[in-house]
This record gives C-alpha cells, sequence and structure tokens, in this order.
C-alpha cells in the first residue's frame, strides 16, 4: 500500500520513521552478494529491533529503496525489470497485481511459511510469483464530533453516500492517482456491478463529493476528524481511508482519548491485499529469497500493524489490542477478483475521469 497508509499521517504527527536500510555500501550488485535489496512505496516500516535480527540470523545487510506511491513504484519497477534496482519488491497490491504479472515483474519462488498463509489471501498458486504480505480494508470514515453536533447519524453504506442528508461532506481521492481512490472505485463497481457504478457516480457527483489528488491531502487537509484536518480547519466530516485509521489517531494522540474520534462506515469497505515477489532479474536471489522468507516470520508478521498499520495474513499471527478496540476488520467487505480488476481497471479509470473530472 502507499500513502493511502495512515502510516503518512503518523509521521505527519511526529513519528519517527523506522526506514529499514542497511550500513553496507554494497549496492547488491554481484550475486554473492551480502546486501539485499527492497524496492518499495513510500509506507514501508519495520521496527529496527526485527530487522537487525534477520540480518544478525541471515548475514545480510538489507537497503531500502522507496520509490514513491504504489502506482509509481510498480510502473517505474516495471520500466527497469531487465535491469532492477533491487531484488525484492514489496508493496504491490490487488488492484495493481495484473499489472506487475503480465509484465514479467517477478520470477517464481515459494516462500518458507507460505503455508500458514489463509486461504483467502492466496493468489497465483501455480507460480507463486508474488507472496501476500498483509492486508486492510478501504472504507469511508467519519468524525464522530461533527456528526454528533448535527444531530445526523454516520453513514453506514455506499447507498447512504447519495442521500441529501450527506451532500458535500465526502472527500475521496482521484482513482488514477491514489490506491485508496482506486479502491473506493472498485468497491463501487464490486457493489453495483459493471453497468451500475457510473450511474451510483453521477448521483455522488452530484451530491457534492470532493475529490483530490492523493491520501494524504484527503485525510491531512480535508478531513475534518483526524489530527492533521482539525489544525488545517478541514469542513468535511467523511473521507475515504482505511479501517485502522482510527486506532491511529488514538495510539498517536497526545493525550490519548479513551475512544477514538473517527469511525468507519462499515457498509463501504473494500478488501485490499498487499505482496511481495522478488524480481525477475534480481541480483542476489539467495537474499532475496530469505527476504521473503522473513516477511512470512511471526517475528515480521506481529511487529508490521503498528508499523505499517494493516493486517497480518498468516496464521497465528497477533493482532494489536488497539485495532481490535478501535478498527476491526470489515465484517462483509467488498472484494473483486484480481482478473476481473486486470479485465477492467483501466477503461474503469478512464470512465471515472471523464465522468467525475469533467
Amino acid at each position: 500500500m502507499n500513502n493511502k497508509k495512515f502510516f503518512a499521517a503518523v509521521v505527519g504527527l511526529g513519528l519517527v520513521t523506522l526506514s529499514a536500510c542497511g550500513s553496507s555500501s554494497d549496492k547488491g550488485s554481484s550475486s554473492d552478494s551480502k546486501t539485499v535489496t527492497l524496492v518499495s512505496h513510500d509506507s514501508w516500516a519495520v521496527s529496527k529491533s526485527v530487522l537487525a535480527d534477520f540480518e544478525k540470523k541471515s548475514g545480510y545487510k538489507v537497503k531500502v529503496l522507496e520509490d514513491g506511491d504504489a502506482g509509481q513504484a510498480v510502473n517505474k519497477a516495471i520500466l527497469t525489470k531487465d535491469n532492477p534496482q533491487g531484488d525484492v519488491f514489496f508493496g504491490v497490491d490487488n488492484t495493481l497485481l495484473s499489472r506487475a504479472l503480465d509484465n514479467g515483474l517477478f520470477q517464481s519462488y515459494e516462500a518458507k511459511g507460505s503455508d500458514r498463509i489463509k486461504d483467502e489471501y492466496r493468489v497465483d498458486q501455480d507460480k507463486h510469483r508474488v507472496t501476500p504480505i498483509d492486508t486492510g480494508d478501504i472504507c469511508v470514515n467519519y468524525d464522530k464530533a461533527w456528526f454528533t453536533e448535527h444531530k445526523l447519524q454516520p453513514p453506514t453504506s455506499y447507498d447512504d453516500l447519495i442521500k441529501p442528508a450527506y451532500k458535500n461532506l465526502l472527500v475521496t481521492e482521484n482513482a488514477s492517482t491514489s490506491s485508496p481512490g482506486l479502491g473506493f472505485l472498485l468497491g463501487s463497481a464490486a457493489k453495483y456491478g459493471d453497468d451500475g457504478w457510473q450511474g451510483y457516480w453521477k448521483k455522488l457527483k452530484a451530491n457534492g463529493v470532493k475529490v483530490v489528488d492523493g491520501w494524504e491531502q484527503a485525510y491531512n487537509e480535508e478531513f475534518s476528524g483526524s489530527a492533521g484536518g482539525k489544525k488545517a480547519k478541514a469542513d468535511r466530516p467523511l473521507v475515504v481511508s482505511y479501517a485502522s485509521s482510527p486506532p491511529a489517531e488514538v495510539i498517536y494522540a497526545d493525550p490519548k482519548p479513551k475512544t477514538a474520534p473517527t469511525g468507519v462506515a462499515d457498509g463501504t469497505c473494500f478488501r485490499q491485499t498487499e505482496y511481495a515477489g522478488l524480481l525477475s532479474n534480481a541480483k542476489n536471489t539467495k537474499g532475496g529469497k530469505a527476504f521473503l522468507d522473513f516477511l512470512l516470520t511471526k517475528e515480521f508478521q506481529d511487529d508490521m500493524p503498528l508499523n505499517m498499520f494493516v493486517y497480518p495474513v498468516v496464521e497465528g499471527a497477533q493482532v494489536p489490542a488497539e485495532f481490535t478496540k478501535y478498527g476491526p476488520q470489515a465484517k462483509d467487505p467488498e472484494t473483486m477478483d484480481p482478473a476481473k480488476i486486470a479485465d477492467n481497471r483501466d477503461d474503469w479509470v478512464k470512465s471515472w475521469t471523464s465522468l467525475v473530472l469533467k
């Protein structure tokens, strides 16, 4: 995932990024290199102690190259696939997976621990070109205080968002430039079908939906319920964000509130899964494979939620109590087969752009 992740916001709230950079000057240019280079979007994060433990046990140093949001990172990796920047790519999600696979970005490798991945997150089982790492729900978040003050019930569904009571309240991200924006579009397509989603967006546009380029702008500048939005005196009490955003608002607040200041409209969620893979022309394939194995260990999977605000995908991994209390996964999120996304994504984005932005 990318700037869609709440991690970007907690950086804005003062969290120090725990960037996983090895100290070695080795660029990973030879097959026997002891440096593993990870290419990722900007929201990669891991605890220093967890990374240090991997480096100590494996003998590899980890170097991280962050390449913007998920879409940018995937596109750049495809353009450089014949001479890749690194060995492992992390951060392609189910909305962009087909683009990576169709362009031959990854080589086959079944990571150790793959047998513990929950069935619903498994893909590409015949070739094992990617390994599921984490999952999260794109959902509309609401500002609890605003709705209390205005004596209005928060929306709970896609249908609610087009009702007159919620006119001019929602801000979302551009589906052509933002992962959560694209996820929200795909969620509406899954909900209303190939023939119904455009009619839904016509109604949403008529009801005053605001579109901005990316998640950070939407959440931290336009959404009245976020810490950043409060400082910016934002006036939109509804935003497309994540089910894990409310717990982050609690965890990084000072002082900590007893309850989350924001909530999730549970009937507006689309499930996203994020993958990693061994790049097709990786120089250090042995090190890359060791790193993919590491991403499925209990140590990493337990550490991941409070660093990247996503859920683990392996059986037995621990979900933080704050997630369970303030940001549980959606009970019945919209989903879509990656093959269907592959067949329709580009056309849908073009139609959405013409319909909503013009």
